[in-house]
């Protein structure tokens, strides 16, 4: 028999013996036709016949199974009769029971029956670690039988919240390592997703191998053998495959038991890339699969999942096939038809089915589309939920006359930008509208955010009020209550000078005892005062730490909470401090922007303004990207602004060097830079093993005056101001991010002179790093961060969301035609129900409570 048609029988075959389930092939018996199609060319079919087998086979999953049956009864006839071929097709082994039964089974449910739950015979750790060499798959699960028997709706809730020790043969050892990927229920089996795909569907027979293509190779194993190399120490397995047409050596490196599995003679699927040795083409280390079973590793776009020890990808993505097969067509649609009808999205268990094992390009995007829709909705219904819930509670109203705000703007040395008083007085609105005020301040470094705060706090104060800012560090909280200081009591202030014909500007609004900071290196005698202060009124504001929310400070009427960076504070810890008065009014405030995108998705529960607009006078950083060996350049250049007065800061990726990593290190460098290169300088240095007091007392030095140059790794990033510093040298910087990098550069730039930022990668080649020309060509925050998120994609933002909203593992937040698609739908629904509470909406409110982990009405 030609191979290609010997090829043909055994599909036809392996379908029948599966019950015309349409599996024989992954993705319908249709998707073989192409490749068949030129090896039976090759072999000189007739073209009659090869056109006959395509028209018949091609419309078979639309087929019933009685129809099926003849089919491919009829198709082999006509094959039998063209080549003269004895073997029969086993037609009559199907069961008049499973064809007649077969046509009324959903094809769901019917997949089920043939595809239980994964089941194996060794134990868990052997069977993964010997690639499954002797793994057996059975129908007879005690989890299968079970489920088997309930209706779909008992099925789901329950059997998807069991541990995956429920598959038999995966015990507590090998649960153990899938926890490490985060693995623990089934539930979370059929949301592990592939982190990339490779396409192995492009079947050719070998003649047609060209160098470097990826394929897929239908063969017979002519030998196979094991040897020695490296002294011994190594052991490489080597076969040669011939398909009729030519034959394809393969070497397998350290991989023994495939001696085992292989023999010559055996009908084998492999896939991989072509390479060559001593001018002859090789696969090294191709998957490869025997030919009559299912393939999930050869001839298809095949998944590859993360991994961790003692998992291997074979295991994973067989353990996966049988899982998603069996319970994907049994889980309800969370979303609603009529809405995921108009929003023209996948059924979520074709979309789960196809995000592991796609039969095609087209419908892998479709299914991660509807994925990520569902992540982007759940994101939006809860943050929606959390926005409802937090304003339907009252709050303290707070109005200014336009006279008195006005006086407070006229204290100031310094006109306000367009963009901050957008901001005051979009804070203005929101304390006189009667609910709690939610409101995030974006701002680049150096934009007047805290201006705007201050100018809250008067205003609130001013009405016998309390208010509490918190940092997350001490230096930051110190520098942030000396400008409080200037700001609402007036010290070390220029007032403008008044007019004989203008009115008299009044006091200050607070005194300089009505102003308290209260951080860690507090002394105890001067905690306790400053808690009974608070408690009985005396003290307006309280500038701190997490010092702050221990439970022995309570306030007497606490109205404002003001958080800064507060990416850097936790869902818990902003709960407390709200905790600590009547429902207040929280002001957030990041000088790390925002993309747009994000925006819309993470902070949807907070109101956003956004000040992108510098202060009139100040001067764009200089930037440049310098190679290795023109670092010299750089140290003369903070050499001359020494000699003028000035400061700088080198930051560097490590604390100490590491043996893995050629990025220089703050610690090693910092005695380089003052034996060799600084001597007559001094130097501090900053990282992160130190003790807050030190970082603290470093920074205090630094800031004033006692250092020369602060060698420092990137707890530097977070906003102290030292307007005296005009050089930021960045070494290694092709391992910083832009939102670190900018974030680094607004160190410096903060006083009147001009000021430098130059960053040096580790080697030359990385000069051209994509970060870091960008860095070069902007000093908009805003712009970088677009490009942060393009590049680096949102992980470092998510640091940020609102609360306990699990990982998004799909959704990608570039994407802002899918963000305000689900935007829409998550409006619509809410504006509809916002609890939720209609029958069509109780599996989508289930999908929500699991997303959100349980986080309920209140809110970070």
């Amino acid at each position: 028999m030609k191979p290609s048609l010997e090829k043909l029988y055994k599909f036809f075959k392996l379908e029948i013996d599966r019950g015309l389930d349409n599996h024989a092939v992954m993705g319908g018996l249709e998707r073989m036709l192409g490749p068949w199609e030129n090896e039976a060319r090759a072999d000189n079919l007739d073209e009659d016949l090869i056109q006959f087998v395509v028209n018949r086979i091609q419309d078979y999953q639309r087929l019933s199974p009685s129809s099926r049956a003849e089919i491919l009864e009829g198709v082999w006839k006509r094959i039998q009769r063209s080549e003269e071929i004895p073997e029969s097709l086993p037609v009559n082994q199907i069961s008049d029971q499973v064809v007649d039964n077969a046509s009324s089974v959903p094809s769901g449910e019917k997949e089920a029956i043939h595809d239980m739950p994964v089941t194996t015979t060794k134990s868990d750790l052997a069977t993964n670690q010997m690639e499954e060499s002797e793994v057996e798959l059975s129908s007879d699960s005690a989890l299968g039988k079970k489920t088997e028997q309930m209706s779909k709706k008992e099925v789901e809730p329950a059997a998807l919240s069991a541990p995956v020790t429920v598959l038999t043969g995966v015990g507590p050892r090998l649960a153990q390592n899938l926890s490490r990927l985060g693995i623990r229920t089934l539930h979370d089996l059929l949301y592990y997703f592939p982190r990339r795909y490779d396409d192995y569907t492009k079947l050719k027979p070998i003649n047609r191998l060209f160098y470097g293509d990826e394929v897929t190779v239908i063969g017979t194993v002519q030998s196979i053998n094991k040897r020695n190399i490296r002294n011994g120490r190594d052991q490489i397995v080597e076969a040669v495959v011939s398909d009729g047409t030519g034959s394809l050596r393969l070497t397998w490196f350290n991989q023994i038991w495939i001696v085992k599995r292989l023999h010559a003679g055996a009908h084998i699927v492999l896939s991989g890339k072509l390479e060559q040795y001593l001018g002859r083409l090789v696969m090294n280390n191709p998957e490869w699969e025997p030919l009559e079973q299912q393939q999930l590793s050869t001839n298809r776009i095949v998944p590859v999942y993360p991994l961790t020890a003692q998992i291997t990808q074979r295991w994973l993505r067989r353990t996966m096939n049988q899982v998603v097969t069996y319970w994907a067509p049994r889980l309800y649609d969370p979303l609603p038809e009529k809405i995921r009808l108009s929003a023209e999205l996948m059924e979520i268990s074709t979309a789960l089915m196809q995000a592991h094992f796609p039969d095609s390009w087209d419908s892998l995007n479709a299914a991660q589309q509807r994925l990520a829709f569902d992540e982007i909705l759940l994101l939006q219904l809860g943050v929606l939920r959390q926005k409802y819930h937090w304003q339907e509670r009252t709050a303290q109203v707070f109005e200014a006359t336009q006279r008195w705000m006005q006086v407070q703007i006229d204290r100031l040395p310094f006109e306000l930008t367009n963009a901050q008083k957008r901001a005051l007085e979009d804070i203005q609105n929101d304390l006189s509208a009667g609910h709690p005020m939610n409101r995030l301040i974006q701002g680049d470094v150096g934009s007047g955010k805290t201006v705007i705060a201050a100018l809250a706090i008067a205003l609130v104060t001013q009405h016998s009020a309390q208010a509490a800012l918190m940092a997350p560090t001490s230096i930051l909280a110190e520098q942030h209550y000396q400008q409080m200081l200037k700001i609402l009591a007036g010290t070390n202030f220029e007032i403008k000078e008044v007019q004989p014909s203008e009115e008299t500007i009044p006091a200050p609004p607070l005194r300089v005892d009505e102003i308290r900071l209260m951080i860690g290196a507090t002394p105890e005698v001067e905690k306790e005062q400053i808690r009974q202060d608070l408690k009985n009124g005396t003290i307006k504001l309280v500038v701190g730490t997490h010092a702050l929310l221990e439970d022995p400070v309570q306030f007497s009427n606490l109205q404002l909470a003001i958080i800064d960076e507060q990416h850097r504070f936790g869902v818990e810890q902003r709960a407390i401090l709200r905790q600590k008065g009547d429902n207040p009014h929280i002001l957030v405030m990041t000088a790390t922007p925002i993309p747009r995108s994000l925006a819309l998705t993470v902070y949807g529960d907070l109101d956003l303004s956004v000040i992108e607009e510098l202060p009139p006078g100040r001067q764009p950083v200089a930037t440049y990207a310098l190679l290795p060996r023109e670092r010299e350049r750089v140290y003369s250049l903070i050499r001359s602004q020494i000699e003028q007065g000035r400061q700088a800061f080198i930051i560097y990726p490590l604390i100490e060097e590491s043996e893995k990593s050629e990025a220089k290190a703050a610690v090693d460098e910092y005695d380089r830079l003052q034996t060799d290169c600084f001597p007559e300088l001094r130097l501090g240095l900053l990282h992160g093993r130190m003790r807050p007091d030190e970082k603290d007392e470093v920074m205090t030095d630094f800031r004033n005056g006692n250092f020369d140059i602060l060698i420092s790794t990137s707890v530097i990033e977070v906003g102290v101001d030292v307007p005296n510093a005009t050089v930021m040298l960045i070494e290694g910087a092709n391992h910083f991010g832009l939102a670190q990098l900018h974030q680094f550069r607004g160190r410096v730039g903060r006083g009147a002179d001009k000021s430098y930022c130059i960053l040096i990668p580790d080697h030359s080649d990385a000069a051209d790093n994509e970060r870091l020309q960008v860095m070069t060509a902007t000093n908009d925050g805003f712009v970088l961060a677009e490009k942060d998120l393009e590049q680096r994609g949102p992980g470092q933002f998510l640091g940020t969301r609102q609360s306990g909203f699990s990982e998004l593992q799909v959704a990608n937040l570039t994407d802002l035609q899918l963000i305000e698609k689900a935007r829409h739908y998550a409006r619509v629904i809410f504006e509809e129900d916002n609890e939720l509470a209609l029958p069509e909406y109780q599996l989508l409110k289930e999908a929500l409570e699991r997303a959100w982990g349980g986080v309920q009405g209140d809110i970070s």
